[in-house]
């Protein structure tokens, strides 16, 4: 039981450090990029200040409620995967891994819909012309290659049995 308080604890201290990286970065990006880009490597890389009123890469735009349902029920889901089917060990710190930083993705994007009703968005790869997006944008990413590489080569159908 204690170490399932202290990986509980040392959950919840990362989770909320990645919410306050994504944050600050955010509010980094209001306040330095309202005047234009700032290029980081010409014609690759900018930080160009944007507002998401939608979900990834600017789709079904203005359908907040929605996103804040769907938002609520992801980090529910998240919780209870962490708090209570994947196991505290060794074999599956990736997975717990994963939830923390999907969770601090969902909530870093839910705090800007909640306060603001759109997302800030700063980071734009100008090469690719890849959308713009941010720093919990990534976290969700990293979150997704992360479980779908484990899904293939890591874990066997038996680790996943008393999990899913």
């Amino acid at each position: 039981m204690k170490k399932k308080a202290k990986s509980i604890g040392h959950a919840v201290l990362s989770v909320f450090l990645l919410i306050l990286l994504d944050q600050w970065t955010k509010h980094l990006a209001v306040v330095n990029l309202a005047e234009g880009p700032y290029v980081i490597w010409d014609g690759v890389f900018e930080l160009h200040y944007s507002i998401n009123e939608g979900a990834a890469f600017g789709i079904l735009q203005q359908r907040q409620s929605l996103f804040l349902v769907l938002t609520i029920l992801v980090i529910a889901c998240v919780c209870w995967l962490y708090l209570f089917r994947i196991p505290q060990s060794r074999r599956y710190r990736p997975l717990n891994i994963l939830c923390i930083t999907l969770l601090a993705g969902a909530i870093g994007n839910f705090i800007d819909r909640v306060r603001q009703g759109y997302v800030v968005d700063f980071l734009y790869f100008k090469l690719i012309d890849f959308p713009i997006f941010n720093v919990a944008d990534c976290y969700v990413t990293f979150s997704a290659a992360l479980l779908v590489l484990l899904l293939l080569f890591y874990y066997k159908e038996e680790d996943l049995e008393g999990i899913l």
